[in-house]
């Protein structure tokens, strides 16, 4: 089996000429050839939920054989088993071409009910160009995905930019890829070609994808704990900006600023274990998509959850008006969101990044730092000790010191997600749960309090009485904070 490790990135047709115009592809030859592409899959998809794809490849007048593996894609980097051979259309013989017996005995098992679901044609321009003592096949695709679906046939075109690792080292690829972007806008990707055929032959958005758990080794250093932890952050951010960029679902937009706040808390969490400078450096880097998020988050609240009963209150004249202004603010702070998401600088942060994790070296950070679970016990006692506290001193009618408790709140929650592999999920559920419980009060809160910020700049005809009602509706929820949170601070804590 050979590794397929590259670099997908996205690049607008507007830029190509720029692209074509770097030195470091107008000095190397290129090849042109046209790939014409069929993956297969049984009727029930099961190559699909195995995560494996299976294309024949017309090359000349050659056909290849080709089955992938899902690997990992992170920050546009993937890292795919492949294996490929020259074939006879239509001849699945995976037990010659795969060496891992037990997926070629599988595939084969599965040869006789493969059939088409979709092509790709493109047009490849390709160089082999050296840099950072590595060769890298550059390859410029353009075409179409094409599909049959229960409508009809359907094209998607195809854009793309693959740098493919040949030889030498990985880090080589964000090298190449910085170079490059000095002429164009290239947005690292991870949906590989199988993944946009399957969802073209679906008819639909794959759905938002949620933060998935992530196992740590006990023994292993806290600043590889974080690199496993942030790269999932990362997976699931990458997952779900599709959905946010082309599709009006709220659940994407929520789930980017998920793994956005992930991300940025965890960076927090291990901030101890990681060199100060990386720490400051990425810390301030994702705050402005952070807020830009976060906006357009607090508006679809408004809009969708707070919004409809509130306008029973009103006027019919003056809950059109608020209605009115709510969908223009909201659309406003979405746009707002998807260019900020879709900008240069998002995509330059999210290669250096990913570039800068798989650099980080274990004696680059602090000093002494015990292996995981020590460190993991030590750290965790910081954080419950900070949220008791603010508990304990806390104004939970001042909405500013509640605030700080809602933040701490999510300090520890967080913690306990990265680390809660390290121990039996039975020692967790007391303790998450009383978290879960305080959180769910002091968001409804906090959205309300969201509320009056944008009521503020709202029409003023009925505002204020909307005004007077949300801040009733928190001193309700107010009423319940005292219990909820001292189940907080009884729930038993796994690290003692």
């Amino acid at each position: 089996m050979a590794f397929e490790t590259e670099l997908k990135l996205a690049i607008a047709a507007q830029d190509v000429p720029a692209l074509l115009a770097h030195p470091l592809l107008a000095a190397e030859p290129s090849q042109r050839q046209r790939l014409v592409s069929t993956y297969f899959d049984t009727p029930k998809r099961t190559l699909l939920a195995r995560r494996v794809a299976v294309r024949e490849r017309r090359v000349g007048r050659q056909t290849l054989l080709t089955v992938k593996t899902a690997g990992s894609v992170i920050g546009g980097l993937a890292r795919r088993g492949e294996w490929e051979a020259q074939t006879t259309p239509g001849a699945f013989d995976f037990v010659a071409l795969v060496d891992d017996t037990t997926l070629a005995d599988e595939l084969q098992a599965l040869a006789g009910m493969l059939v088409p679901v979709f092509t790709t044609d493109f047009t490849r321009r390709q160089w082999l160009v050296t840099h950072r003592k590595a060769q890298i096949e550059v390859a410029l695709d353009r075409g179409h995905i094409h599909a049959t679906t229960r409508d009809g046939p359907r094209s998607l075109p195809l854009l793309e930019l693959e740098l493919e690792l040949k030889q030498g080292p990985p880090d080589a690829l964000f090298s190449l890829a910085r170079q490059l972007g000095h002429n164009a806008h290239l947005r690292p990707v991870a949906a590989s070609k199988s993944d946009r055929g399957y969802v073209l032959h679906q008819g639909r958005r794959a759905k938002a994808v949620k933060a998935e758990a992530v196992t740590l080794p006990p023994l292993e250093h806290p600043m590889d704990a974080f690199r496993r932890v942030a790269l999932a952050c990362l997976a699931q951010l990458q997952a779900n900006e599709a959905g946010v960029l082309h599709s009006d679902d709220i659940e994407y937009l929520h789930q980017a600023r998920v793994a956005l706040r992930r991300l940025r808390a965890a960076l927090r969490v291990f901030a101890p274990a990681l060199p100060h400078k990386f720490v400051a450096r990425w810390g301030a880097a994702w705050k402005a998509l952070a807020l830009s998020l976060g906006d357009a988050r607090d508006h679809d609240v408004f809009r969708t959850s707070l919004l409809p009963g509130l306008i029973p209150l009103l006027g019919p004249r003056d809950a059109a008006r608020l209605q009115t202004w709510a969908r223009v603010q909201g659309d406003a702070a979405r746009d707002a969101a998807r260019h900020r998401l879709a900008s240069r600088d998002t995509s330059e942060h999210l290669l250096a990044f990913t570039r800068a994790l798989l650099r980080l070296k274990v004696d680059d950070g602090a000093a002494s730092v015990a292996s995981l679970e020590p460190w993991a016990r030590k750290r965790l006692r910081q954080r419950h000790r900070g949220l008791l506290r603010h508990i304990r001193t806390a104004d939970l009618f001042d909405a500013v010191e509640r605030h700080q408790v809602r933040i701490e709140a999510k300090k520890l929650r967080y913690a306990l997600d990265f680390l809660a592999s390290l121990w039996p999920p039975e020692r967790l559920s007391e303790l998450t749960e009383a978290l879960v419980q305080a959180q769910d009060l002091l968001g409804q809160m906090n959205d309300r309090v969201s509320a009056q910020r944008l009521l503020a700049s709202a029409p003023k005809a009925g505002s204020d009485r909307l005004q007077m009602v949300l801040g009733a509706q928190l001193v309700e929820f107010a009423a319940h904070l005292p219990s909820v949170l001292k189940a907080l601070t009884q729930a038993p804590v796994p690290w003692k």
